[in-house]
Order: structure tokens, then C-alpha cells, then sequence
């Protein structure tokens, strides 16, 4: 066998083994989905708990016929991928892993835990203080003549949004620990542009937040701090080099 089909075949298990890796990560994100649409309705009223804890608690209205039918399936498939975020990660490091050291090999666990417990923690961050102090905000903006009523959908895709937002954000350590492996995140390099990374920082949670100055505020500050984790991060990882 010639160098070149050497290549070529080594090439293609790559593909083979990133096969397998993709099913077993839909497969994990299946079965979240069905854990998910079994516990529906308590989900659902989790859910919905914020708005019913306001002081004048708002209205939410189904104003499609398919409408409760696309919620639950909708939140069956983001339940699943919050619930099946271990094994992707999982299946994720162990594709790249034959390419790593024995010893960076022993992190797998803690990174993979850690990754996902940053990720639940930035969730109930936005499920239990951005979400409350957004709704709280909205609601001063009303006027007394107007009832507040508002679709059930677009309740869902508001508060969906700042959950699985502030969820990915909340993944910077994780995101700093990968680029200090591979040489491209110092101590140095993110301390001389802490400034930069702070811009940086109010314009992604403008992105992820409701167009309000109390939410980008309430957003900024954890995301400011999880950058100074960051850099102790990258210290971590990068002291013995």
C-alpha cells in the first residue's frame, strides 16, 4: 500500500470516527428530549413561574390552533439538548483525545463536568435574576389603560433565548481553558486587554439581553467576573510551560 492510500485511509476513519460521534451525540440529545416531553407539564409550569410571580402578574395567550403542540415539542428538543450537553461534550473529547498527552488526557471528567455545570449555572443566573429583573423592568413601561397580554410563543422564545444565552456565555472559562492548551490565551495577553475584553464583553450582553440598561448591567457584571476566572484559568494551564 502506497503512502498516499495510507493517508487516504487514515483520513477516512477520521470521518469514520466523527460518524459515530455526531450519532452518539444526537442519540444523547434524543433521549433528553424524551426525558424532556415526559415531565412537559411541569416544565411548562416551571417555566412560566417568573411571570406568575410578578406583582400584577401578565396574561399569556395561545393564538395559534398548532400552538401548545410547537411549544412542547420545542422545549422537548432544548430540554434535550441541556440534558444531553455531557455526552456531547463527552463524545467531543474523546475524538480529540488520541491527539493529547496522557496527562492532559486525566482532565477529561472535571473539564466535562465543569462544562456543564457552568452551563446549568448560567442558566438558573438568567431563570432566577435576569429574567425576574427584565419582566419587572418591561412591566413599569406599561400604561394603565393597556392590558398586558402577550403570546404564550413569544414568552417561551424570550425566556428560552436568555436561558440558553446566558448558558453559553457562562462557558468562557471553559472556552479560555481550550485556547491556553493551544498557545493562543495567556495571562499576560488577557490582563494587558482586560479594557478591550470589558467592551468586548457589555456588547455581547447586549446581544443576549433584552434591550433594557438593568439587564445589560445585571448581565455585564458575572460575565466580568467569569473573565478575571478566566485569566486565573489560563494561568493554571499555562504555569508549567
Amino acid at each position: 500500500m502506497t503512502e498516499e492510500k495510507e493517508k487516504n485511509m487514515h483520513f477516512l476513519d477520521h470521518l469514520e470516527e466523527l460518524r459515530w460521534r455526531i450519532v452518539k451525540s444526537l442519540a444523547g440529545i434524543i433521549a433528553g428530549g424524551a426525558i424532556t416531553f415526559t415531565f412537559i407539564d411541569p416544565v411548562l409550569d416551571i417555566l412560566i413561574q417568573p411571570i406568575k410571580s410578578m406583582d400584577a402578574p401578565w396574561e399569556l395567550q395561545v393564538l395559534k390552533v398548532q400552538g401548545m403542540f410547537l411549544i412542547k415539542w420545542s422545549i422537548a428538543f432544548i430540554g434535550g439538548i441541556v440534558l444531553g450537553l455531557p455526552v456531547i461534550t463527552h463524545q467531543f473529547w474523546k475524538f480529540i483525545s488520541p491527539a493529547l498527552k496522557g496527562k492532559e488526557r486525566h482532565v477529561a471528567f472535571p473539564l466535562i463536568l465543569f462544562t456543564y455545570l457552568s452551563f446549568l449555572v448560567g442558566i438558573v443566573f438568567a431563570y432566577k435574576i435576569l429574567i425576574p429583573v427584565s419582566l419587572s423592568f418591561f412591566a413599569t413601561m406599561g400604561v394603565s389603560d393597556i392590558q398586558n397580554q402577550f403570546s404564550i410563543n413569544y414568552y417561551f422564545s424570550f425566556i428560552t433565548w436568555l436561558m440558553i444565552g446566558c448558558g453559553l456565555v457562562f462557558e468562557l472559562p471553559v472556552l479560555v481553558f481550550f485556547l491556553a492548551k493551544i498557545g493562543l490565551a495567556t495571562p499576560a495577553f488577557m490582563r494587558h486587554y482586560r479594557r478591550h475584553a470589558i467592551v468586548i464583553i457589555m456588547i455581547i450582553s447586549a446581544f443576549v439581553t433584552p434591550p433594557d440598561p438593568v439587564s445589560l448591567f445585571m448581565m455585564t457584571l458575572p460575565l466580568v467576573v467569569l473573565y478575571e476566572i478566566s485569566i486565573g484559568v489560563a494561568w493554571f494551564v499555562t504555569k508549567g510551560k
